[in-house]
């Protein structure tokens, strides 16, 4: 029964190969307004003046929260596996503006 009712709950994901290649981005910038989370992930590359949005992500506040949660669960795993990870540079800085309040990562 309970091997019922956990299949039940399985969600079937299905991942294109194009998908699975995954974007590089070394950038992201978040913007949010009362219903939503805006993440741009950006691929920033020294020396060349135009930096190109890859992917943008939409989601709302409680998907947020949550990717907020799994995300430092993921560095804390990942920093007892392999050490802490250290900023080695600046995080750049931008006069840019997405008409709301925005952070970056």
């Amino acid at each position: 029964m309970a091997e019922d009712l956990q299949k039940q709950n399985q969600i079937n994901i299905e991942l294109s190969e194009e998908i699975a290649e995954g974007e590089y981005a070394n950038l992201a910038m978040i913007a949010h307004s009362s219903s939503e989370f805006v993440i741009d992930f950006i691929k920033l590359m020294p020396g060349l003046p135009k930096a190109k949005v890859k992917s943008r992500i939409v989601i709302t506040p409680e998907h947020a929260k949550r990717l907020l949660a799994a995300l430092a669960d993921n560095v804390k795993k990942y920093e007892a596996s392999f050490g802490e990870i250290k900023h080695t540079q600046e995080a750049p800085s931008f006069p840019m503006n997405f008409g709301g309040t925005m952070g970056e990562a």
